[in-house]
């Protein structure tokens, strides 16, 4: 082993050393001084942590909603003139109406499939069991095709009930176990505003999501043509939509053109008249939420560098307290022939190891914190490679920042005076 390998190593060894004597003999200082560092760190990765499966969640519902799916709808997601959300605008325009999602059908060349959707809250009931505020969903046989989703139990709707708006549902995965419990729901009654529906199927358990109306967990679906007997459709309340999907290879800002085009003849606009409706997609949401999460992530880093912070001062703490314990020491090590850098790297090793230990307590706490996450909630929480890393790196930093001072400190010590020094 060369020789500048062999002196590296054994400066490791001692730095390990020094640390844990450092560690052992003053364990309830060094622990208070490691808790800066270990909660400077558990505060910026759990934030990051908490932000980045937040987005990936997000973004991974507007995905599965499909960017070659069009949302015709009264109100825009989103500001239309990317400025203002001129909300008294939109206040009288005309819903979408069961009529134009049939004349759209024949307009539309380039649809792949096209769906009347709507939704309103009720209280359903089973025997002596009910849920208040119940999301109950109504769409046309075109659903199926346009929002992905999967039946546990039963079967989905026959192009039969969607048309003649039989009166059965397809529940939630809750809703089952809410008022069903262990009992299979299927061929069941259920009353929903004083009518009895007979439960047909039951949806595959979806966890949070923003796909196509939000989650299936806990709803009703029926046939639009029999919620229209109970709501009016043509009301704001309902939530009307007409949801479009592209035909395969079909650009989907050509295919948005080709939908206004066609909404705009139906409504009989002017040339000069403004849209009396909003196209919204995926790629509207998956856009602002970038900028969203881009400003909480400055925010939440400039709360965790306040922590780390504290950390760092904790740690110099511990290696000023060290220097001065090992004075002597150094000062023999310099009266031998030991070099400076040789003083500086040593105390630098050793504030470098402290910090990565009370770093990597922290993330151990993140670690834990997600775990606990994912068992408690429904909320799929993980803590990535790049947060682990990052932990390490912003330890090491303040480590070498917190240890730099007192390093100098020692290696400008006399040799002579740090022998002579007792305490």
């Amino acid at each position: 082993m060369p020789h500048t390998a062999i002196r590296w190593y054994y400066l490791l060894k001692e730095s390990l050393e020094s640390a844990y004597r450092t560690v052992m003999l003053n364990k309830l200082r060094t622990l208070l001084s490691l808790m800066g560092i270990t909660i400077g760190i558990f505060a910026i990765i759990s934030v990051y942590t908490a932000l980045d499966s937040m987005e990936e969640n997000i973004r991974e519902s507007f995905s599965a909603m499909g960017d070659d799916i069009i949302y015709i709808e009264k109100w825009p997601w989103m500001p239309e003139d990317g400025q203002e959300y001129k909300w008294w605008e939109y206040l009288n325009r005309p819903v979408p109406k069961r009529s134009e999602h049939l004349l759209l059908k024949k307009k539309l060349e380039n649809a792949r499939a096209l769906a009347f959707f709507a939704s309103t809250q009720s209280t359903i009931k089973h025997g002596n069991a009910s849920a208040d505020n119940i999301p109950v969903w109504g769409a046309t046989e075109e659903f199926e095709e346009l929002r992905n989703f999967s039946i546990i139990k039963g079967r989905f709707f026959s192009p039969y009930e969607f048309h003649s708006g039989r009166n059965v549902a397809v529940i939630g995965h809750d809703i089952m176990k809410e008022l069903f419990g262990e009992t299979d729901p299927v061929d069941k009654e259920i009353k929903l505003n004083g009518r009895e529906l007979n439960v047909i199927g039951v949806f595959e358990k979806e966890g949070n999501t923003f796909v196509g109306g939000g989650s299936a967990d806990k709803v009703v679906m029926v046939p639009v043509e029999f919620m229209a007997t109970f709501v009016d459709l043509r009301r704001d309340r309902s939530n009307p939509a007409i949801w479009i999907r592209a035909a395969r290879n079909v650009p989907v800002n050509q295919f948005r053109e080709e939908v206004r085009g066609a909404m705009r003849a139906i409504r009989r606009l002017k040339p000069k008249d403004k849209d009396d409706f909003s196209l919204n997609q995926s790629s509207i949401l998956d856009a602002a939420s970038k900028s969203i999460f881009g400003i909480i992530n400055l925010a939440g880093g400039f709360i965790g560098i306040l922590s780390v912070i504290v950390g760092t001062f904790g740690i110099a703490n511990i290696m000023f307290v060290s220097v001065k314990e090992r004075t002597n020491i150094i000062g023999i090590q310099k009266a031998l022939g030991a070099k400076k850098s040789y003083i500086v790297m040593e105390v630098l090793y050793e504030s470098v190891l402290l910090s990565i230990v009370g770093g990597l307590i922290g993330l151990i706490m993140v670690f834990l914190g997600t775990i606990i996450v994912k068992n408690s909630f429904e909320f799929e929480i993980y803590m990535s490679f790049g947060n682990i890393i990052l932990g390490i790196v912003i330890s090491t930093i303040v480590g070498i920042v917190a240890g730099l001072f007192p390093a100098l400190m020692a290696a400008r010590l006399d040799p002579v005076k740090a022998i002579s020094t007792s305490f």
